[in-house]
């Protein structure tokens, strides 16, 4: 991923463009690409693409965060979930994390072998594994967290208490009306 970003700066180097700060980013068609916040990526935007466009910039913020750490920020939602949820069961952390059932299946196995996730037979189902934090994985997931609330902190700025539970409210609302009643709730 790091390498594609790289080839792609490089890319836009070599065609001229000098990106957000210079804004003169041209298309093919020598139309003029708006920075992030101008134009349609701007508040004339559709609010889908702009939740869209935050979504990226917020995943990146997150990945710089906690880089160093050896994390990624879908290793850090199921983390986070097992913790919140312990004896969780792949299937059931794969709906938490929002993410696809192989997806969590890697990311469980890559946790598993570094020692930060430990799986236990379920008690009834035998084919179903439980999955906890060892030790080493809560201390790791503190260390993440500390990163995230830095990034939830710069997220908030600006905002007033009653403007946050509005934006918390709409984003819930979303969230729960497109699931419908399908998916069961993990609480």
């Amino acid at each position: 991923m790091r390498k594609t970003r790289a080839k792609t700066a490089a890319a836009a180097a070599a065609a001229g463009a000098s990106g957000p700060a210079g804004h003169t980013n041209d298309g093919a068609q020598g139309v003029p690409i708006p920075a992030p916040g101008e134009g349609k990526r701007g508040e004339s935007g559709h609010l889908g693409y702009l939740l869209r466009q935050a979504g990226a910039a917020n995943r990146l913020r997150m990945e710089r965060a906690l880089a160093d750490l050896g994390v990624t920020p879908p290793q850090f939602v199921v983390m986070t979930m097992i913790g919140a949820y312990p004896g969780v069961s792949n299937a059931d952390l794969a709906r938490l994390a929002v993410l696809t059932p192989q997806t969590v299946s890697l990311i469980v196995g890559n946790l598993d072998k570094a020692a930060i996730i430990e799986r236990q037979p379920h008690p009834v189902h035998g084919r179903i594994q439980n999955i906890a934090l060892t030790q080493a994985g809560k201390t790791l997931l503190a260390q993440c967290r500390e990163r995230v609330q830095e990034n939830e902190a710069r997220l908030r700025a600006g905002l007033t208490e009653a403007d946050e539970q509005v934006i918390r409210r709409w984003l819930v609302a979303l969230a729960v009306e497109e699931n419908g009643a399908g998916e069961r709730s993990p609480e």
